[in-house]
């Protein structure tokens, strides 16, 4: 490098997290703008951006020098110190070479193992012991050296110098000059030259940068009080010099001519500098074979015994099966990945013994066989047509990935497993860095600019929900944005900081599932820290880095699905104990019309909106269509969807060419899977599969160099093998290419779509179970709970409500009717475990198929089950009150038995569970109804009970017996107390706060025959209605906030509101708010006219006009065209007045209530109906409308003895057919 050079040795990336605000791609373009020959990282006390960094570097012609701001103890890493500024000093290192780094490596871990204490510390002896290939410098201000000279200690700061260079050697520490106009740094740059003649030093010329840019100061300026948490205003925070940006050579000699050896030693270290990083050679462990046995040999062994358990008869002789295995074994040998395998299946192993759920797969590896003989996945690769080169492509070989799927509740015991099996420093999790994302950065941008939360809330709620949306590209998509930006100075403002901070990292945190295994302690090869907390050891490098230095990288996922399946087999193994997921059918119709009819609540992938309209439109009849569903509707495969759709439809598919039949049958014509474009240019052009999987790639890039030349190679290919001439083999690449950027990996939709029809299996033929697992998964989520009772009450089955002598800690199965004979259930019970005796004469009971059980699955033992057609509310899901707590009561109520009265449970339970807020919580939630006496009461005497109760607990800690201890307890004397009722609108209150949902009512029932009417729509559908589109509904406050605009002062309200489907934000603004201002509050029942506001995660509305309602003015609301008017029903196509009997015409309410039913509605859904009818007994009539086979539309109007009063309650539960209809 020439003399004459500058190379900057102390730099700050993003890294240095909320501290540095420089990109490694912007920093290489400057760097190779300034044509300097290196560059160094030194971010503090880290090394996270150390891999990212010598990439970059390297890409751009640029030496890299990776480096670190240190921390350095005083004295010891094991002082404490009371304050940070004294805890540490900083300390700049630099890497020559291997040694160095790897030194470098062991510090910057054992500082964040073991020195932390404030900040990840160093110290003097560590460096001592691992100073071989380092280069040190004196640091910033913050220096020991420079703290000293500051403090006109130089016989302190001489003596620094001293040591440093006795550890370091002379040649290998140099001084640090710095000069951004502070009188400090004058101060000290006076006296360090003096030291480094002293000792035969060099001094260095640094300009600790920042930033890129002098321009960027104001923007780094906003980034330090993000992450100090200060306003931009407050004159006493932490401030930086604009100086500390990327100065030219230039620069840094107007300021050190002085010391024109301080910038030649800057390019003399650079050139000394020469580290060569690794990223080819593997680092994974080696597997430990049983004794006497290779690796090689005990994975066949492990494969054949796997073969014949998967195969039975078809394993010794099959030629398909012998190939596969010969061929896979063969490539995992060459490749040299025999111990990945072996180590993969012997942690899955490991958890499958212990009856850890495990996944059938994910990712490309359900395409290996290999994979499904050891178990590893549950995916038959020959049977859904998968391929291994898809997962490991012997033409360019690559580490595998086999990510693995765990129930979410016992993940950690695998992960213990792996630790103690390879070492514990061995095995560690890894690091994620969040991101300042578009609404992020704009909200915290707004925060420290002062705005108010409103405010910034505004123009971030302008930003679409886009996956990887940017500002830039937001500004162009709203209108509205755009224009604040140019007409509001404030937000144009806000806009310019937040551009330049965007997509910088924040913060750091664990991977969710992401595990690195290594063949020694990790700390050889990455820098390790800890997490957040303080105790998980977890890698300073993210998955990308990690695997490209050779380490064994898997994701090690926590799936709840998994758990709930686990929990719903233990509930149905209570009554049948040999059912089994794995001999289930995979053509069961009642599952496949769950999707169809929209019903995807719980079902795994399948719950969102969009997926269930989807699911609707596709009409699913079999496991396959499940599987392109989950494969189209993520993004960019989604506009695949309406062709994939009307090819379904229509049955009228055309091929490009009369070979790709055979590949695109499945999936009407419409490639929608990567191994699709696989096998076509396999079948067509004679491309082998590793080939085809290559030509995939290159297609997904979308590299038009790359692509012309595959272009070639596929039309001569086309020609040689099948004689397609040039114009038809352009036709199909482009066909081809066209797929590949959307084609989505079968192996992954594949596995995952057998878990989508486990979970709807499970609902659709053990619906009660399968909603106990769900809502026991949820007990810490009210939210959740609401919307799975809800679904609960539609499917006609009743949630119980909580009971301290009857519930358990999660959500269980019960019968409302224990008493009923095994006749009585299997003469009465539908496929939803409703109850009840027919009534009316014209809806008949349609017998029940002997061969279902009585929840509607196949049988074929002739055993009867029992029946549970409720789920008893769990103890733990209630607000307030403790799993740990819940779970000794459960204990206690076992060993002693029922709990008689308040003061038999407060006296027999531990007083640290037995609390005030416990027991508060447990009366308002009713889980002591069964004791009969008024909620009101037993809260008003809890607090003498507890009391009385406590020093019970007393007395016996004390070992105060009495005399006559081995009698009786005397019998508890009940004082009356003084109460007030609490009125129904209270009761419910504190079920909906506690509960998630009401139990003895609902504020909205006096409103039944508002709902009823059809003018208003339920919350829960506004989410399928477009951005700013109109709406009509009507609900009860929840929560109501009174606010002030900024600019005028005028009030306003956010009001929470709920129906008897969901919850709904809404804004008021002024001139909506001023007429019921003095009515909101909660409880208070609104109907709202509004539009939707879509642009953020959730659904909130704008009303345009609000009317109080009340149980005496909604016939108002009712006009008599409205009540009277009977609904038009089409019939062969056309639209047909349907003439009402006189019975249906007697005024408000007695509208007839229209239910619909799909062509073939099953007899189990026609009694579920009949149940639900039957359990709500009322005026309104009932008329069915049946589509038969033929097409044509049926009418039957039920007979009086079926008439019902169509509650909320009613109506959710029979919002299917009400929807239908």
């Amino acid at each position: 490098m020439p003399a004459d050079e500058f190379v900057h040795l102390h730099l700050h990336t993003e890294y240095s997290l909320l501290d540095g605000a420089v990109r490694m791609k912007a920093l290489m373009e400057k760097a190779a703008e300034m044509k300097m020959p290196a560059v160094a990282i030194t971010d503090h006390g880290n090394l996270h951006g150390a891999i990212e960094f010598y990439q970059a570097a390297t890409s751009a012609g640029i030496k890299p020098i990776i480096g670190v701001e240190a921390y350095m103890a005083p004295g010891s890493i094991k002082d404490r110190p009371s304050s940070m500024r004294d805890a540490a000093y900083h300390f700049t290192l630099l890497a020559r070479d291997e040694a160095g780094y790897k030194n470098l490596v062991r510090l910057i871990s054992t500082a964040h193992l073991e020195g932390m204490h404030y900040k990840p510390r160093i110290d003097r002896e560590l460096l001592a012991k691992h100073s071989e290939g380092l280069i040190g410098m004196s640091g910033c201000l913050k220096g020991e050296i420079n703290m000293a000279i500051q403090a006109d200690q130089l016989v302190r700061a001489r003596e620094t110098a001293a040591t440093f260079r006795d550890i370091l050697g002379p040649e290998n520490f140099f001084l640090e000059l710095h000069d951004h106009g502070m009188e400090e740094q004058k101060k000290c740059n006076r006296v360090l030259p003096a030291i480094a003649k002293e000792f035969g030093l060099g001094l260095v010329a640094a300009n600790d940068v920042h930033f890129l840019e002098r321009a960027h100061h104001a923007a780094h300026d906003v980034m330090l009080c993000i992450g100090t948490g200060k306003l931009i205003s407050d004159e006493k925070r932490m401030h930086y010099k604009p100086e500390l940006y990327f100065k030219g050579l230039d620069e840094m000699r107007a300021l050190f001519g002085d010391h024109p050896e301080s910038l030649t030693n800057t390019v003399a270290i650079a050139e000394r500098c020469n580290l060569k990083l690794d990223f080819g050679t593997l680092k994974f462990p080696e597997y430990e074979p049983p004794p006497g046995k290779t690796r090689t040999e005990y994975l066949h062994e492990l494969c054949e015994a796997g073969l014949r358990k998967r195969y039975g008869d078809r394993a010794p002789n099959d030629v398909e099966l012998r190939a596969r295995l010969t061929k896979e074994l063969a490539v995992i040998e060459t490749t040299g990945f025999v111990s990945y395998f072996l180590i993969v299946w012997d942690f899955i192993h490991f958890a499958k013994q212990r009856g850890i759920p495990v996944g059938p797969g994910r990712g490309s590896a359900a395409g290996s066989l290999i994979a499904y003989v050891l178990e590893i996945t549950d995916i038959d690769p020959l049977q859904f047509g998968l391929l291994f080169e898809r997962f490991l492509n012997p033409e360019r070989v690559s580490p595998p990935d086999i990510d693995v799927d765990f129930c979410e509740a016992r993940r950690g015991e695998v992960l213990a497993y792996v630790r103690r099996k390879y070492g514990e420093r061995r095995v560690s999790q890894i690091i994620t860095f969040g991101k300042l994302k578009a609404k992020s950065v704009v909200r915290d941008v707004g925060r420290v600019m002062g705005l108010s939360y409103g405010d910034a809330d505004r123009i971030a709620k302008m930003i679409p929900n886009e996956l990887g949306i940017t500002l830039a590209s937001a500004a162009e998509k709203t209108a509205d944005l755009k224009r604040a930006i140019a007409t509001e100075p404030a937000t144009k403002q806000l806009w310019e900081f937040a551009g330049h901070l965007e997509g910088l990292s924040r913060n750091a945190g664990v991977h969710a599932a992401g595990v690195v295994i290594s063949d020694r302690d990790l700390s050889e090869y990455v820098p390790l820290c800890r997490d957040s907390k303080g105790n998980e050891v977890v890698t300073q490098y993210a998955m990308g880095p990690l695997t490209d230095l050779g380490l064994l990288k898997m994701d090690f996922l926590g799936l709840k699905t998994l758990t709930v399946i686990e929990d719903t087999l233990k509930l149905i193994h209570q009554r049948e104990p040999d059912f089994s997921l794995k001999k289930i059918p995979l053509d069961d119709a009642a599952s496949f019309s769950l999707f169809n009819r929209g019903e995807t609540i719980g079902l795994f992938q399948m719950e969102s909106g969009g997926m269930t309209n989807v699911s609707k439109q596709l009409n699913v009849e079999k496991l396959d269509d499940i599987i392109a569903l989950i494969a189209l509707y993520r993004p960019g495969p989604m506009d695949l969807i309406p062709e994939f759709i009307a090819a379904k439809r229509s049955g009228k598919v055309k091929y490009a060419h009369p070979l790709l039949e055979e590949i695109a049958a499945e999936t009407y014509g419409v490639l929608i899977y990567q191994e699709q474009v696989m096998a076509a240019a396999n079948k067509l052009a004679g491309y082998s599969l590793g080939q085809s999987d290559l030509l995939r790639r290159a297609m997904g890039k979308k590299d038009k160099a790359k692509m012309a030349k595959e272009r070639d190679t596929f039309i001569a290919g086309c020609a040689t093998t099948n004689k397609i001439p040039a114009k038809k083999a352009n036709e199909i690449f482009d066909l081809l290419e066209k797929f590949a950027g959307y084609g989505f990996n079968k192996s992954h939709s594949a596995a995952y779509g057998v878990i989508s029809y486990q979970t709807a299996y499970l609902k659709a033929n053990y619906p009660v179970e399968f909603m106990a697992g769900l809502l026991s998964n949820e007990i810490n989520n009210t939210d959740k709970i609401s919307i799975f009772v809800g679904e609960c009450k539609r499917m006609g089955i009743t949630i119980l409500p909580p009971d301290m002598n009857r519930s358990g800690l999660k959500f269980t199965p019960e019968s409302c009717h224990p008493e009923r004979s095994e006749a009585e259930r299997n003469e009465g019970e539908g496929s939803r475990g409703g109850t009840g005796k027919l009534r009316g004469e014209n809806f008949k009971a349609v017998p029940r198929d002997p061969s279902t059980s009585p929840n509607g699955s196949a049988r074929d033992d002739g055993v009867a089950r029992d029946s549970r057609d409720s789920i008893r509310f769990g103890l733990a899901a209630i607000k307030n009150v403790g799993e740990g707590a819940m779970a000794s009561a459960i204990a206690e109520r076992e060993r002693g038995g029922d709990f008689t009265s308040l003061e038999d449970f407060c006296s027999r339970v531990d007083s640290r569970i037995a609390n005030r807020k416990i027991i508060e919580s447990l009366i308002k939630a009713g889980a002591f109804d069964f004791l009969e006496r008024d909620r009101a009461e037993l809260f008003a005497c809890s607090e003498e009970t507890l009391a009385s109760a406590a020093s019970s607990h007393r007395d016996r800690a004390a070992g105060q017996v009495s005399l006559f201890g081995d009698l009786p307890p005397p019998a508890i004397v009940r004082r009356a107390h003084e109460f007030v009722k609490w009125t129904e609108r209270e009761k419910m209150s504190f079920e909906k706060e506690l509960l998630g949902f009401y139990v003895t009512g609902h504020p909205l029932d006096a409103y039944a025959p508002l709902f009823a009417s059809g003018k208003y729509q339920t919350i829960a559908s506004l989410g399928e209605l477009s951005d700013r589109a109109s709406f009509r509904v009507a609900g009860a406050i929840a929560q109501v906030e009174r606010k002030f605009t900024k600019k005028e002062g005028k009030p306003f309200a956010v009001v929470v509101l709920e129906d008897l489907t969901g919850t709904l934000e809404v804004v008021l603004w002024n001139e909506t708010y001023a007429p019921v201002a003095s009515a909101l509050e909660p409880g208070t029942v609104l109907a709202l006219r509004g539009t939707i506001d879509k642009r953020d995660e959730a659904v909130r509305a704008t009303a345009k006009k609000a009317r109080v309602l009340t149980p005496e003015n909604i016939k108002q609301f009712l006009t008599p065209n409205e009540s009277d008017r009977v609904p038009e029903e089409v019939v062969h196509g056309e639209r047909e007045l349907v003439d009402a009997p006189n019975e249906f015409r007697n005024g408000l309410g007695h509208a007839p209530v229209t239910l619909r039913f799909a062509a073939g509605a099953a007899a189990a859904e026609l009694r579920a109906v009949r149940e639900i009818l039957a359990a709500s007994p009322g005026a309104q009539p009932v008329r069915l409308m049946l589509t038969v086979q033929n097409g044509e539309t049926v009418r039957i109007d039920v007979g009086a003895p079926l008439r019902v009063a169509l509650t909320p309650a009613l109506e959710l539960q029979l919002a299917r057919w009400l929807r239908s209809a």
